[in-house]
C-alpha cells in the first residue's frame, strides 16, 4: 500500500468511527430524554443529518477499499484484455459520475446559503450539506488509489482471480 493510500484508509476510518460513536450516543441520549418525557427538539435532525455524513465518509471508506457490490467472479470469467478494458470503462464511469458529484454538491451549497435548520436555527444547512461536495472528493480520491489494485487483480492469472489479495 502506498504511503498516502494508507493515510487515506487511517483518517477514513477515524472519521466514520467518529460519526458512528456520535449517532449511537446522540440517538441514545434522545431516546433516554424522550424516556424521561424531555424531548430533544434536535435530536431527530442532528441524527439524519450524522446518518448522511456516516453514509458519505463510509462510501469513500468501501470505494478504498474495492468493497462496493460487484460481480468479479464474472468478470474473471472473461480474457485478461477483456477484464483490464472492463476495469478502464468501468473506473471512467465512475469517476465521471463522482466528479458530477461533487461538482453538484458545490453548487448545492451556495442555493442553501441562506438556509439553516430547523431545530437549530444558528447552524447553516450549507455546513451540514457540505457533506456532498467533501464526501464527493473523499470518494474520487479513494476511486484514483483503487485503481491500481483493481487494474492488478484484472491482470491476473484466470486460474486464480484472488492472487492478488490472497497475500494481504
Amino acid at each position: 500500500m502506498t504511503p498516502l493510500r494508507t493515510a487515506v484508509e487511517r483518517l477514513l476510518e477515524f472519521v466514520v468511527i467518529v460519526l458512528m460513536v456520535f449517532l449511537a450516543f446522540e440517538v441514545l441520549l434522545g431516546v433516554a430524554f424522550r424516556k424521561f418525557g424531555e424531548s430533544l427538539v434536535w435530536y431527530d435532525e442532528i441524527a439524519s443529518v450524522t446518518l448522511a455524513w456516516v453514509t458519505y465518509y463510509g462510501a469513500a471508506l468501501a470505494a478504498l477499499k474495492g468493497a462496493h457490490i460487484g460481480v468479479p467472479e464474472l468478470v474473471h470469467l472473461l480474457p485478461r484484455g477483456a477484464r483490464v478494458a472492463l476495469v478502464y470503462v468501468s473506473e471512467a464511469v465512475v469517476l465521471v459520475f463522482l466528479a458530477l458529484l461533487t461538482y453538484a454538491g458545490w453548487m448545492v451549497l451556495d442555493v442553501l446559503d441562506t438556509d439553516s435548520l430547523v431545530s437549530l436555527p444558528d447552524v447553516p444547512v450549507s455546513y451540514t450539506q457540505s457533506v456532498i461536495p467533501i464526501g464527493g472528493a473523499l470518494f474520487l480520491l479513494a476511486e484514483l488509489l483503487h485503481i491500481p489494485k483493481a487494474l492488478a487483480e484484472a491482470r491476473a492469472s484466470q486460474a486464480s482471480p484472488h492472487a492478488v489479495t490472497e497475500g494481504v
